[in-house]
């Protein structure tokens, strides 16, 4: 499955960037979310620009199943100060996270799924700190995507290397 734009942003920003505020069960619905969050929504993944580092698809359409999977109360930590505080600390921070990303995955031994649960977990274990503090209710609800992600990945790898991978990265950061 090819994900649109929008969605690769949401993926992303929810896989590696813990307090992403990206987590929008869809493009149709961020109309009715504040203008800061509708901005982070559409323009995150261009403030992360990757080279090298992948998602495996499978992993993209886990994570993507559990964004669209969230409950209006989960949907409510949306808020315009929340996502104006990560807009701004993905301008300011995302050039150096996508170098990080890009330099942990091509350091990374493969399969993809080793190289994305590595880098991304080191990635985000590095950088989360330093996210503001108003986008902390945002970063529970990315851990708790992640989480389950990553035991659905675990569950449903088929390659050993893969399953380890997915296993060692759910303990989250």
């Amino acid at each position: 499955m090819t994900l649109s734009r929008t969605a690769r942003s949401t993926v992303l920003a929810v896989a590696l960037l813990s307090a992403s505020a990206l987590a929008v069960p869809s493009p149709a619905q961020a109309a009715g979310l504040p203008p800061a969050c509708q901005e982070a929504l559409l323009e995150t993944f261009d403030k992360f620009p990757v080279v090298d580092f992948t998602v495996p698809d499978k992993a993209k359409n886990t994570m993507l199943g559990e964004v669209l999977g969230l409950s209006e109360a989960d949907q409510k930590v949306f808020t315009e100060k929340a996502c104006a505080a990560w807009n701004t600390w993905a301008t300011d921070n995302g050039q150096a996270v996508a170098a990080d990303l890009d330099t942990r995955y091509r350091n990374a031994a493969g399969p993809v799924c080793n190289k994305f649960a590595k880098s991304s977990l080191a990635t985000i274990k590095k950088y989360a700190p330093n996210v503001p503090a108003e986008t902390r209710e945002l970063e529970k609800l990315a851990k708790r995507i992640w989480k389950s992600s990553m035991e659905k990945l675990t569950a449903g790898a088929t390659n050993a290397d893969c399953r380890a991978a997915y296993d060692a990265a759910k303990a989250g950061w």
